[in-house]
């Protein structure tokens, strides 16, 4: 046969709260309200967007300004010296071959100079802005465009001194 049906153990009610000892302070259920009109913690601001703009500006002088001063510079150097006088019969490289173009050269150099450090620049503000979130797209564009700067520059000195070279010495027809 079966046994008989035994319902579950009922589980005890939850214990009631003990009243105050005498004396206590009384809190509100729910904890204190804030007063009206009271002090409030100020908004929080956003931060600055600077610090991405600035890396992006810089990265922007690097990459494309300096490439394009330094190329036309190079265009007239490449005028006035010939490729030929620059390497020796050894393959060794004659810098007095560029005696001809001193203001040139030194302008060059320096543009080289001043775009390494303006992209250096960029790329260490571009890391501190995504680092911070202070301009993070600009940022990012930043170290892309900083990055890509060097080979602009190799490029188009490159190219400009070629093209003054051919300029001023190709075939004559």
């Amino acid at each position: 046969m079966s046994e008989p049906f035994v319902p579950p153990p009922v589980p005890p009610a939850a214990p009631l709260p003990q009243a105050p000892p005498p004396g206590a302070y009384r809190v509100p259920v729910g904890g204190y309200q804030a007063p009206i009109g009271g002090y409030s913690a100020p908004a929080a601001t956003a931060p600055s967007r600077a610090t991405g703009a600035l890396a992006l500006v810089a990265s922007l002088i690097a990459a494309v300004v300096a490439p394009i001063v330094a190329g036309a510079l190079a265009l007239r150097i490449g005028m006035l010296v010939s490729v030929n006088d620059l390497v020796s019969v050894a393959g060794d490289f004659v810098v007095a071959a560029l005696s001809p173009a001193r203001a040139e050269t030194l302008w060059a150099e320096i543009m080289f100079w001043l775009g390494t450090a303006l992209g250096l620049f960029a790329v260490v503000g571009g890391i501190i802005a995504v680092a911070r979130r202070r301009g993070r797209g600009m940022g990012i564009a930043a170290i892309v465009i900083a990055a890509i700067g060097p080979v602009l520059f190799f490029l188009a000195v490159t190219l400009m001194f070629g093209i003054g070279n051919g300029i001023a010495f190709g075939p004559m027809v």
